[in-house]
């Protein structure tokens, strides 16, 4: 899957947990812009693992910290 269909899907997951409606670029964080706690985070990275049958370990979380990051990292872990 490419980073555009890649990047379309992740926005589908996100929007539930994007309760104040922000409106998400490349650069968007998700401790800052989207205010995800550590709870919120958890349960979107579930549903991220889940929808592309990968996982994110604790390390590479830690490293993603943008919108554009995490579009990436799904694209390398798909392979």
């Amino acid at each position: 899957m490419d980073r555009a269909a890649t990047a379309e899907k992740i926005a589908g997951i996100i929007e539930p947990f994007n309760k104040k409606g922000v409106e998400i670029t490349d650069a968007s964080t998700f401790a800052g812009d989207l205010e995800f706690d550590s709870l919120t985070v958890m349960d979107f990275v579930a549903a991220i693992e889940d929808e592309f049958d990968i996982i994110i370990s604790m390390n590479q979380q830690a490293e993603i910290e943008t919108y554009g990051q995490l579009i990436d990292a799904v694209v390398k872990l798909q392979g």
